[in-house]
Protein backbone atom coordinates (compact mmCIF):
# COMPACT_ATOMS: atom_id res chain seq x y z
CA UNK A 1 0.00 0.00 0.00
CA UNK A 2 2.78 2.44 0.95
CA UNK A 3 4.61 1.77 -2.33
CA UNK A 4 1.40 2.37 -4.26
CA UNK A 5 0.76 5.71 -2.60
CA UNK A 6 4.34 6.82 -3.15
CA UNK A 7 4.11 5.63 -6.74
CA UNK A 8 1.04 7.75 -7.41
CA UNK A 9 2.75 10.77 -5.84
CA UNK A 10 5.84 10.21 -8.00
CA UNK A 11 3.68 10.00 -11.14
CA UNK A 12 2.07 13.28 -10.12
CA UNK A 13 5.53 14.89 -9.94
CA UNK A 14 6.25 13.80 -13.51
CA UNK A 15 3.33 15.93 -14.72
CA UNK A 16 4.75 18.97 -12.93
CA UNK A 17 8.10 18.34 -14.65
CA UNK A 18 6.30 18.35 -18.00
CA UNK A 19 5.04 21.86 -17.25
CA UNK A 20 8.65 23.02 -17.02
CA UNK A 21 9.38 21.22 -20.29
CA UNK A 22 6.55 23.20 -21.89
CA UNK A 23 8.11 26.45 -20.64
CA UNK A 24 11.46 25.39 -22.15
CA UNK A 25 9.81 24.69 -25.50
CA UNK A 26 7.96 28.01 -25.42
CA UNK A 27 11.19 29.95 -24.88
CA UNK A 28 13.21 27.78 -27.28
CA UNK A 29 15.55 26.44 -24.60
CA UNK A 30 17.49 23.19 -25.00
CA UNK A 31 16.66 22.30 -21.41
CA UNK A 32 13.36 20.79 -22.60
CA UNK A 33 15.11 17.46 -23.19
CA UNK A 34 16.36 17.34 -19.59
CA UNK A 35 12.85 17.90 -18.24
CA UNK A 36 11.34 15.38 -20.67
CA UNK A 37 13.79 12.62 -19.76
CA UNK A 38 13.41 13.36 -16.05
CA UNK A 39 9.62 13.27 -16.36
CA UNK A 40 9.67 9.97 -18.27
CA UNK A 41 12.04 8.40 -15.76
CA UNK A 42 9.90 9.69 -12.90
CA UNK A 43 6.70 8.32 -14.44
CA UNK A 44 8.37 4.95 -15.00
CA UNK A 45 9.56 4.81 -11.39
CA UNK A 46 6.12 5.75 -10.11
CA UNK A 47 4.42 3.14 -12.29
CA UNK A 48 6.84 0.49 -11.06
CA UNK A 49 6.02 1.36 -7.44
CA UNK A 50 2.28 1.14 -8.13
CA UNK A 51 2.67 -2.22 -9.91
CA UNK A 52 4.91 -3.57 -7.14
CA UNK A 53 2.37 -2.58 -4.48
CA UNK A 54 -0.49 -4.64 -5.91
CA UNK A 55 0.63 -7.71 -3.99
CA UNK A 56 -0.31 -6.01 -0.73
CA UNK A 57 -3.20 -3.94 -2.01
CA UNK A 58 -5.63 -5.31 0.59
CA UNK A 59 -3.34 -4.63 3.51
CA UNK A 60 -4.51 -1.65 5.48
CA UNK A 61 -1.82 0.76 6.56
CA UNK A 62 -1.27 1.39 10.23
CA UNK A 63 -1.77 4.94 11.42
CA UNK A 64 1.93 5.14 12.29
CA UNK A 65 2.87 4.34 8.68
CA UNK A 66 1.17 7.52 7.50
CA UNK A 67 4.04 9.52 8.97
CA UNK A 68 6.54 7.42 7.03
CA UNK A 69 4.66 7.92 3.75
CA UNK A 70 4.51 11.69 4.25
CA UNK A 71 8.20 12.04 5.14
CA UNK A 72 9.26 9.77 2.27
CA UNK A 73 7.12 11.67 -0.23
CA UNK A 74 8.93 14.92 0.55
CA UNK A 75 12.35 13.26 0.39
CA UNK A 76 11.60 11.42 -2.87
CA UNK A 77 10.14 14.57 -4.46
CA UNK A 78 13.33 16.44 -3.54
CA UNK A 79 15.63 13.70 -4.86
CA UNK A 80 13.80 13.67 -8.20
CA UNK A 81 13.44 17.44 -8.27
CA UNK A 82 17.19 18.03 -7.98
CA UNK A 83 17.96 16.23 -11.28
CA UNK A 84 17.43 19.37 -13.46
CA UNK A 85 19.81 21.32 -11.20
CA UNK A 86 22.51 18.67 -11.62
CA UNK A 87 22.21 18.68 -15.41
CA UNK A 88 21.59 22.37 -16.11
CA UNK A 89 23.96 23.95 -13.57
CA UNK A 90 27.38 23.18 -12.09
CA UNK A 91 25.89 22.44 -8.65
CA UNK A 92 27.15 19.42 -6.73
CA UNK A 93 24.89 16.87 -5.02
CA UNK A 94 24.60 18.54 -1.57
CA UNK A 95 23.86 21.94 -3.15
CA UNK A 96 21.30 20.55 -5.61
CA UNK A 97 19.47 18.63 -2.89
CA UNK A 98 19.59 21.70 -0.62
CA UNK A 99 18.11 23.86 -3.40
CA UNK A 100 15.29 21.42 -4.12
CA UNK A 101 14.46 20.76 -0.47
CA UNK A 102 14.47 24.53 0.03
CA UNK A 103 11.94 24.74 -2.78
CA UNK A 104 9.50 22.03 -1.72
CA UNK A 105 9.63 23.09 1.94
CA UNK A 106 9.09 26.75 0.87
CA UNK A 107 12.21 27.81 2.75
CA UNK A 108 13.68 29.91 -0.04
CA UNK A 109 17.35 29.59 0.94
CA UNK A 110 19.58 29.27 -2.12
CA UNK A 111 23.05 28.09 -3.09
CA UNK A 112 22.91 29.89 -6.46
CA UNK A 113 24.91 33.11 -6.41
CA UNK A 114 23.77 34.43 -9.80
CA UNK A 115 20.22 33.46 -10.70
CA UNK A 116 19.60 35.68 -13.73
CA UNK A 117 21.60 33.68 -16.36
CA UNK A 118 19.79 30.40 -15.60
CA UNK A 119 17.28 28.96 -18.13
CA UNK A 120 13.75 30.24 -17.65
CA UNK A 121 12.45 26.69 -17.53
CA UNK A 122 14.71 25.90 -14.55
CA UNK A 123 13.64 29.07 -12.75
CA UNK A 124 10.02 28.13 -13.45
CA UNK A 125 10.65 24.66 -11.96
CA UNK A 126 12.33 26.34 -8.99
CA UNK A 127 9.24 28.49 -8.38
CA UNK A 128 6.86 25.60 -9.06
CA UNK A 129 8.49 23.44 -6.38
CA UNK A 130 7.59 26.10 -3.83
CA UNK A 131 4.03 26.36 -5.09
CA UNK A 132 3.61 22.58 -4.80
CA UNK A 133 5.20 22.51 -1.35
CA UNK A 134 3.21 25.50 -0.13
CA UNK A 135 -0.11 23.69 -0.22
CA UNK A 136 1.52 20.34 0.53
CA UNK A 137 2.32 17.31 -1.59
CA UNK A 138 -0.31 15.16 0.11
CA UNK A 139 -2.98 17.87 -0.05
CA UNK A 140 -2.35 18.13 -3.80
CA UNK A 141 -2.71 14.38 -4.09
CA UNK A 142 -6.07 14.36 -2.28
CA UNK A 143 -7.30 17.15 -4.54
CA UNK A 144 -6.09 15.59 -7.79
CA UNK A 145 -6.27 11.82 -7.15
CA UNK A 146 -9.77 10.87 -5.88
CA UNK A 147 -8.77 7.28 -5.02
CA UNK A 148 -6.94 8.62 -1.95
CA UNK A 149 -10.24 9.47 -0.29
CA UNK A 150 -11.13 5.80 0.08
CA UNK A 151 -8.60 4.34 2.52
CA UNK A 152 -5.89 6.88 3.24
CA UNK A 153 -7.49 9.93 4.83
CA UNK A 154 -5.24 9.58 7.90
CA UNK A 155 -2.26 10.52 5.73
CA UNK A 156 -3.79 13.97 5.37
CA UNK A 157 -3.48 14.72 9.08
CA UNK A 158 0.09 13.39 9.14
CA UNK A 159 1.14 16.20 6.79
CA UNK A 160 -1.27 18.98 7.82
CA UNK A 161 -0.43 19.25 11.49
CA UNK A 162 -1.41 21.65 14.25
CA UNK A 163 -4.76 23.32 14.83
CA UNK A 164 -5.26 23.95 11.13
CA UNK A 165 -6.66 22.11 8.14
CA UNK A 166 -6.94 18.84 10.04
CA UNK A 167 -10.18 20.26 11.48
CA UNK A 168 -11.67 19.92 7.99
CA UNK A 169 -11.29 16.17 7.68
CA UNK A 170 -14.90 15.14 6.89
CA UNK A 171 -15.18 14.53 3.11
CA UNK A 172 -11.45 15.12 2.89
CA UNK A 173 -11.19 14.88 -0.90
CA UNK A 174 -13.85 17.54 -1.50
CA UNK A 175 -12.28 19.73 1.17
CA UNK A 176 -8.83 19.42 -0.40
CA UNK A 177 -10.23 20.35 -3.80
CA UNK A 178 -11.93 23.43 -2.37
CA UNK A 179 -8.71 24.44 -0.60
CA UNK A 180 -6.81 23.94 -3.87
CA UNK A 181 -9.37 26.18 -5.59
CA UNK A 182 -8.78 28.89 -2.96
CA UNK A 183 -5.04 28.45 -3.49
CA UNK A 184 -5.49 28.90 -7.25
CA UNK A 185 -7.64 32.01 -6.78
CA UNK A 186 -5.03 33.61 -4.52
CA UNK A 187 -2.25 32.70 -6.96
CA UNK A 188 -4.13 34.02 -9.99
CA UNK A 189 -5.05 37.26 -8.21
CA UNK A 190 -1.46 37.80 -7.11
CA UNK A 191 -0.09 37.10 -10.60
CA UNK A 192 -2.59 39.50 -12.18
CA UNK A 193 -1.73 42.34 -9.80
CA UNK A 194 2.00 41.74 -10.30
CA UNK A 195 1.44 41.81 -14.06
CA UNK A 196 -0.36 45.18 -13.79
CA UNK A 197 2.89 46.56 -12.37
CA UNK A 198 6.37 46.44 -13.90
CA UNK A 199 6.53 42.61 -13.99
CA UNK A 200 6.19 40.73 -17.25
CA UNK A 201 3.86 37.73 -17.40
CA UNK A 202 6.63 35.18 -16.76
CA UNK A 203 7.98 37.02 -13.71
CA UNK A 204 4.45 37.64 -12.45
CA UNK A 205 3.52 33.95 -12.59
CA UNK A 206 6.76 32.76 -10.98
CA UNK A 207 6.62 35.36 -8.21
CA UNK A 208 2.94 34.61 -7.56
CA UNK A 209 3.88 30.95 -7.05
CA UNK A 210 6.51 31.83 -4.46
CA UNK A 211 4.50 34.61 -2.80
CA UNK A 212 1.37 32.54 -2.16
CA UNK A 213 3.54 29.61 -1.04
CA UNK A 214 5.43 32.06 1.24
CA UNK A 215 8.58 30.59 -0.27
CA UNK A 216 10.58 33.59 -1.45
CA UNK A 217 12.37 32.24 -4.53
CA UNK A 218 12.75 34.87 -7.24
CA UNK A 219 13.71 34.84 -10.91
CA UNK A 220 16.36 37.48 -10.19
CA UNK A 221 19.34 37.61 -7.84
CA UNK A 222 18.13 40.90 -6.37
CA UNK A 223 14.73 39.41 -5.52
CA UNK A 224 11.90 41.98 -5.34
CA UNK A 225 14.51 44.77 -5.29
CA UNK A 226 15.16 44.02 -8.99
CA UNK A 227 11.91 45.76 -9.97
CA UNK A 228 12.48 49.03 -8.06
CA UNK A 229 8.72 49.33 -7.55
CA UNK A 230 6.82 50.59 -4.52
CA UNK A 231 3.68 49.04 -6.03
CA UNK A 232 5.24 45.57 -6.19
CA UNK A 233 6.38 45.82 -2.57
CA UNK A 234 2.86 46.66 -1.38
CA UNK A 235 1.27 43.89 -3.48
CA UNK A 236 3.83 41.38 -2.21
CA UNK A 237 3.25 42.44 1.41
CA UNK A 238 -0.53 42.06 1.10
CA UNK A 239 -0.38 38.60 -0.45
CA UNK A 240 2.36 37.37 1.88
CA UNK A 241 0.12 38.22 4.83
CA UNK A 242 -2.96 36.77 3.10
CA UNK A 243 -1.12 33.49 2.54
CA UNK A 244 0.00 33.29 6.16
CA UNK A 245 -3.61 33.15 7.40
CA UNK A 246 -5.14 29.80 8.36
CA UNK A 247 -6.61 28.40 5.13
CA UNK A 248 -9.49 26.86 7.05
CA UNK A 249 -10.79 30.42 7.53
CA UNK A 250 -10.87 30.91 3.76
CA UNK A 251 -12.62 27.56 3.50
CA UNK A 252 -15.33 28.62 5.94
CA UNK A 253 -15.66 31.99 4.21
CA UNK A 254 -16.15 30.17 0.90
CA UNK A 255 -19.11 28.24 2.33
CA UNK A 256 -20.78 31.43 3.63
CA UNK A 257 -19.45 31.34 7.17
CA UNK A 258 -17.35 34.49 6.88
CA UNK A 259 -18.08 35.52 10.48
CA UNK A 260 -15.46 32.93 11.49
CA UNK A 261 -12.82 35.32 10.12
CA UNK A 262 -13.72 37.95 12.69
CA UNK A 263 -14.19 35.50 15.57
CA UNK A 264 -10.86 33.71 15.18
CA UNK A 265 -8.60 34.62 18.09
CA UNK A 266 -5.39 33.48 16.41
CA UNK A 267 -6.03 35.77 13.43
CA UNK A 268 -6.75 38.76 15.67
CA UNK A 269 -3.61 38.18 17.73
CA UNK A 270 -1.55 37.61 14.57
CA UNK A 271 -2.67 40.83 12.87
CA UNK A 272 -2.13 42.73 16.12
CA UNK A 273 1.36 41.33 16.49
CA UNK A 274 2.18 42.28 12.88
CA UNK A 275 0.93 45.83 13.49
CA UNK A 276 3.05 46.18 16.63
CA UNK A 277 6.10 44.81 14.79
CA UNK A 278 5.64 47.24 11.88
CA UNK A 279 5.29 50.21 14.24
CA UNK A 280 8.33 49.01 16.17
CA UNK A 281 10.51 48.85 13.06
CA UNK A 282 9.27 52.24 11.86
CA UNK A 283 10.39 53.73 15.19
CA UNK A 284 13.72 51.90 14.98
CA UNK A 285 14.32 53.19 11.46
CA UNK A 286 13.62 56.72 12.66
CA UNK A 287 15.37 56.80 16.03
CA UNK A 288 17.87 53.95 16.36
CA UNK A 289 21.44 54.60 15.18
CA UNK A 290 21.65 52.52 11.99
CA UNK A 291 24.95 52.58 10.07
CA UNK A 292 24.55 53.37 6.38
CA UNK A 293 26.46 50.18 5.60
CA UNK A 294 23.42 48.23 6.82
CA UNK A 295 21.37 49.30 3.77
CA UNK A 296 21.94 49.76 0.10
CA UNK A 297 19.99 53.01 0.65
CA UNK A 298 18.52 54.22 3.94
CA UNK A 299 14.72 54.74 3.98
CA UNK A 300 13.81 58.40 3.54
CA UNK A 301 10.51 59.95 4.65
CA UNK A 302 7.52 58.36 6.35
CA UNK A 303 6.09 56.48 3.35
CA UNK A 304 9.37 54.78 2.47
CA UNK A 305 10.09 54.01 6.13
CA UNK A 306 6.61 52.53 6.61
CA UNK A 307 6.87 50.52 3.38
CA UNK A 308 10.30 49.17 4.33
CA UNK A 309 9.05 48.17 7.79
CA UNK A 310 5.84 46.59 6.41
CA UNK A 311 7.69 44.63 3.74
CA UNK A 312 10.40 43.47 6.15
CA UNK A 313 7.96 42.31 8.83
CA UNK A 314 5.67 40.66 6.26
CA UNK A 315 8.58 38.86 4.62
CA UNK A 316 10.04 37.55 7.88
CA UNK A 317 6.84 36.79 9.85
CA UNK A 318 5.31 34.87 6.95
CA UNK A 319 8.60 32.98 6.38
CA UNK A 320 8.68 34.17 2.75
CA UNK A 321 12.13 35.72 2.79
CA UNK A 322 11.77 38.20 -0.07
CA UNK A 323 14.11 41.20 0.07
CA UNK A 324 13.28 44.66 -1.27
CA UNK A 325 16.92 45.71 -0.96
CA UNK A 326 20.14 43.99 -0.04
CA UNK A 327 20.89 44.66 3.62
CA UNK A 328 22.81 43.03 6.45
CA UNK A 329 20.71 42.21 9.51
CA UNK A 330 23.73 42.08 11.83
CA UNK A 331 25.04 45.45 10.63
CA UNK A 332 21.83 46.97 12.02
CA UNK A 333 22.93 46.03 15.51
CA UNK A 334 21.19 43.81 18.07
CA UNK A 335 18.20 46.17 18.31
CA UNK A 336 17.30 45.18 14.73
CA UNK A 337 18.42 41.63 14.13
CA UNK A 338 17.25 40.17 17.44
CA UNK A 339 13.59 41.20 16.88
CA UNK A 340 13.94 39.85 13.35
CA UNK A 341 15.08 36.46 14.65
CA UNK A 342 12.25 36.39 17.22
CA UNK A 343 9.69 37.11 14.48
CA UNK A 344 11.26 34.33 12.38
CA UNK A 345 10.75 31.90 15.25
CA UNK A 346 7.14 32.88 16.01
CA UNK A 347 6.00 32.72 12.39
CA UNK A 348 2.33 33.11 11.55
CA UNK A 349 -0.93 31.13 11.66
CA UNK A 350 -1.39 27.36 11.80
CA UNK A 351 -2.93 25.83 8.71
CA UNK A 352 -1.22 28.35 6.40
CA UNK A 353 1.64 27.99 3.93
CA UNK A 354 4.02 29.74 6.37
CA UNK A 355 6.45 28.26 8.88
CA UNK A 356 7.56 28.95 12.44
CA UNK A 357 6.24 27.94 15.85
CA UNK A 358 2.82 29.41 14.93
CA UNK A 359 0.81 32.04 16.78
CA UNK A 360 -1.75 29.54 18.10
CA UNK A 361 0.95 27.69 20.03
CA UNK A 362 2.24 30.95 21.49
CA UNK A 363 -1.32 31.80 22.60
CA UNK A 364 -1.79 28.38 24.21
CA UNK A 365 1.60 28.55 25.93
CA UNK A 366 0.95 32.08 27.25
CA UNK A 367 -2.51 31.20 28.58
CA UNK A 368 -1.25 27.98 30.13
CA UNK A 369 1.53 29.90 31.90
CA UNK A 370 -0.97 32.50 33.14
CA UNK A 371 -3.20 29.71 34.47
CA UNK A 372 -0.26 28.24 36.38
CA UNK A 373 0.33 31.60 38.06
CA UNK A 374 -3.36 31.85 39.01
CA UNK A 375 -3.25 28.27 40.30
CA UNK A 376 -0.40 29.22 42.64
CA UNK A 377 -2.66 31.86 44.22
CA UNK A 378 -5.80 29.70 44.16
CA UNK A 379 -4.73 26.03 44.35
CA UNK A 380 -8.30 24.71 44.18
CA UNK A 381 -9.23 26.67 41.08
CA UNK A 382 -10.18 24.60 38.03
CA UNK A 383 -8.79 26.42 35.02
CA UNK A 384 -8.78 25.56 31.36
CA UNK A 385 -7.01 27.09 28.38
CA UNK A 386 -9.63 28.79 26.25
CA UNK A 387 -8.98 29.90 22.65
CA UNK A 388 -11.95 31.81 21.32
CA UNK A 389 -15.06 29.97 22.49
CA UNK A 390 -13.35 26.59 22.75
CA UNK A 391 -11.60 24.92 25.66
CA UNK A 392 -8.31 23.46 24.43
CA UNK A 393 -7.97 19.79 25.49
CA UNK A 394 -5.10 19.03 27.85
CA UNK A 395 -3.36 16.86 25.27
CA UNK A 396 -3.33 19.79 22.79
CA UNK A 397 -1.84 22.04 25.48
CA UNK A 398 0.87 19.45 26.12
CA UNK A 399 1.53 19.18 22.38
CA UNK A 400 1.97 22.95 22.07
CA UNK A 401 4.33 23.14 25.05
CA UNK A 402 6.28 20.10 23.84
CA UNK A 403 6.56 21.58 20.35
CA UNK A 404 8.06 24.82 21.66
CA UNK A 405 10.49 22.92 23.90
CA UNK A 406 11.65 20.66 21.05
CA UNK A 407 11.91 23.67 18.72
CA UNK A 408 14.27 25.42 21.15
CA UNK A 409 16.25 22.20 21.69
CA UNK A 410 16.66 21.69 17.93
CA UNK A 411 17.85 25.28 17.51
CA UNK A 412 20.49 24.75 20.21
CA UNK A 413 21.66 21.51 18.56
CA UNK A 414 21.86 23.14 15.12
CA UNK A 415 23.70 26.18 16.52
CA UNK A 416 26.28 23.87 18.08
CA UNK A 417 26.76 21.95 14.83
CA UNK A 418 27.09 25.10 12.71
CA UNK A 419 29.57 26.56 15.19
CA UNK A 420 31.67 23.39 14.93
CA UNK A 421 31.61 23.83 11.15
CA UNK A 422 33.08 27.32 11.51
CA UNK A 423 30.04 29.63 11.59
CA UNK A 424 30.01 32.59 13.98
CA UNK A 425 27.27 32.97 16.60
CA UNK A 426 25.14 35.37 14.53
CA UNK A 427 25.18 33.09 11.50
CA UNK A 428 24.65 29.91 13.53
CA UNK A 429 21.63 31.30 15.42
CA UNK A 430 20.01 32.92 12.41
CA UNK A 431 20.55 29.93 10.11
CA UNK A 432 19.21 27.45 12.66
CA UNK A 433 15.98 29.38 13.26
CA UNK A 434 15.61 30.28 9.60
CA UNK A 435 15.83 26.66 8.43
CA UNK A 436 13.54 25.31 11.16
CA UNK A 437 10.99 28.08 10.48
CA UNK A 438 11.40 27.76 6.68
CA UNK A 439 12.24 31.45 6.29
CA UNK A 440 15.28 31.32 3.97
CA UNK A 441 17.60 34.30 4.43
CA UNK A 442 19.18 34.28 7.87
CA UNK A 443 21.71 36.53 9.59
CA UNK A 444 25.44 37.08 9.36
CA UNK A 445 27.10 35.46 6.35
CA UNK A 446 23.78 33.85 5.29
CA UNK A 447 21.71 37.05 5.31
CA UNK A 448 19.73 38.60 2.43
CA UNK A 449 22.93 40.08 0.99
CA UNK A 450 24.48 36.62 0.47
CA UNK A 451 23.66 32.97 -0.28
CA UNK A 452 24.34 29.57 1.28
CA UNK A 453 26.83 28.58 -1.43
CA UNK A 454 29.79 28.87 0.95
CA UNK A 455 28.26 26.56 3.59
CA UNK A 456 30.16 23.23 3.87
CA UNK A 457 28.50 20.09 2.49
CA UNK A 458 27.81 18.79 6.02
CA UNK A 459 26.10 22.07 6.85
CA UNK A 460 23.90 21.83 3.75
CA UNK A 461 22.79 18.29 4.62
CA UNK A 462 22.00 19.43 8.17
CA UNK A 463 20.05 22.44 6.90
CA UNK A 464 18.14 20.26 4.44
CA UNK A 465 17.09 17.98 7.29
CA UNK A 466 15.99 20.98 9.36
CA UNK A 467 13.94 22.35 6.47
CA UNK A 468 12.02 19.06 6.27
CA UNK A 469 11.59 18.85 10.05
CA UNK A 470 10.29 22.42 10.13
CA UNK A 471 7.94 21.99 7.16
CA UNK A 472 6.36 18.86 8.66
CA UNK A 473 6.22 20.59 12.05
CA UNK A 474 8.78 18.46 13.90
CA UNK A 475 6.63 15.62 15.27
CA UNK A 476 6.00 13.86 11.95
CA UNK A 477 9.73 13.44 11.34
CA UNK A 478 10.87 12.87 14.93
CA UNK A 479 8.23 10.17 15.37
CA UNK A 480 10.11 8.11 12.77
CA UNK A 481 13.28 8.30 14.88
CA UNK A 482 11.62 6.58 17.83
CA UNK A 483 12.89 2.99 18.33
CA UNK A 484 9.36 1.84 19.24
CA UNK A 485 8.10 2.69 15.75
CA UNK A 486 10.59 0.36 14.08
CA UNK A 487 10.14 -2.38 16.71
CA UNK A 488 6.38 -2.41 16.09
CA UNK A 489 6.97 -2.86 12.35
CA UNK A 490 8.79 -6.16 12.86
Amino acid sequence: MKKGILGMLIIMESFFLLLSMAVALFYGEKSWLCFLLTALGTAALGSLCVFWSRRGENKRMRRADNFLVVALSWIVFSVIGMVPYLYLTDMNLPSAFFETMSGFTTTGATCIEDIDPLPRSLLFWRALTQWIGGLGIVVFSFALIPVYEMKNSNIYSAEVTGLGLDKLRPKIGATARRVLLIYLVLTSSCAFLYWLGPMGLYDAVCHSFTTIATGGFSTHSKSIAYFHSNYIEYVASIFMIASSVNFSLYYYASIRRSRVLFQNEELRVYLGYLAVAVVGFVLLFYFAPVPESAFATLPQGFEETFRSALFHVSSVATSTGFSAQKFDYVAWGASFWMPTVVIMAIGSCAGSTAGGIKVIRIIICAKSTFNELIQMLHPRAVLGVRVGKQIVPDNKVRQALSFIFIYILLVVIAMTCHSLLGANVDTALGSSISMLSNVGPATGTTGPASTFAHVPAAGKWLMSAYMLIGRLEIFTVLFLLMPNYWKDRK
